[in-house]
């Protein structure tokens, strides 16, 4: 095998296909873009656009409402947790805070707080402080031997 004997694998590139470079090429003259109308020019975006008549997403009711304060919690499970205690990323021996968890990449950031949830199981002794936890998930980690404190007053359990 030399430099100049590499090849890609057949079919595994295709030329792209040059449109509007006379009729030879397949795609020439009109360039696939028919006759006249407002499609055939350029600069068209009508995505949505129905002709003048009240667009779809016009004509139904709204519904709903979003709430101008809710609160968006990072959400952790404890056997990711448990997973980062293994990998030697989290300290099982100290109190395992909210900014420990980001300082360990297990939660990205903290928005309005961390979440504890029990998808998965937890085996360690562990002291986690954080701003809410599931009951299932408090039980989990008092039955492994550990305390799960919530440190700020959650509105919503």
């Amino acid at each position: 095998m030399k430099l100049h004997e590499l090849r890609d694998n057949p079919g595994a590139t295709k030329r792209k296909m040059r449109i509007g470079r006379g009729p030879g090429s397949g795609k020439g003259k009109m360039g696939g873009r028919g006759i006249k109308g407002q499609k055939s020019r350029s600069g068209v975006a009508i995505a949505g656009y129905e002709g003048g008549q009240m667009p779809l997403y016009q004509r139904l009711p709204k519904r709903g409402f979003n709430k101008p304060n809710r609160k968006s919690f990072a959400v952790v499970n404890l056997g990711l947790i448990q997973k980062f205690i293994d990998a030697k990323k989290l300290d099982a021996a100290a109190a395992i805070t909210e900014d420990a968890l980001v300082a360990s990449g297990l939660v990205r950031r903290k928005l309005d707080g961390v979440r504890v949830l029990a998808k998965g199981d937890i085996t360690s002794k562990v002291e986690l402080q954080v701003t809410g936890a599931s009951k299932s998930a408090v039980e989990a980690v008092e039955k492994a031997g550990g305390s799960l404190t919530i440190t700020a007053a959650q509105a919503a359990e």
